[in-house]
């Protein structure tokens, strides 16, 4: 898994932190967080804002459907 794997980076998250909402992370926390998980494998400096941000729209989103 890499940063552009923005959508299966947020699946993996919704499933690895069920009970947190994602609008509240920190940017700081979420980098720490994806650089963590099994099968992440790129370089933690390329995880900037934008990569962050699409990142955390796309985790909300993954909420909103379990919500559905």
């Amino acid at each position: 898994m890499r940063w552009n794997d923005v959508t299966m980076i947020a699946e993996e998250l919704s499933d690895k932190y069920p009970d947190i909402d994602p609008k509240t992370v920190r940017f700081v926390d979420l980098h720490n967080w994806v650089c963590t998980l099994d099968g992440f494998d790129d370089d933690p400096a390329r995880g900037g804002e934008r990569v962050l941000e699409a990142i955390q729209a796309a985790w909300i989103a993954e909420g909103d459907e379990d919500d559905a």
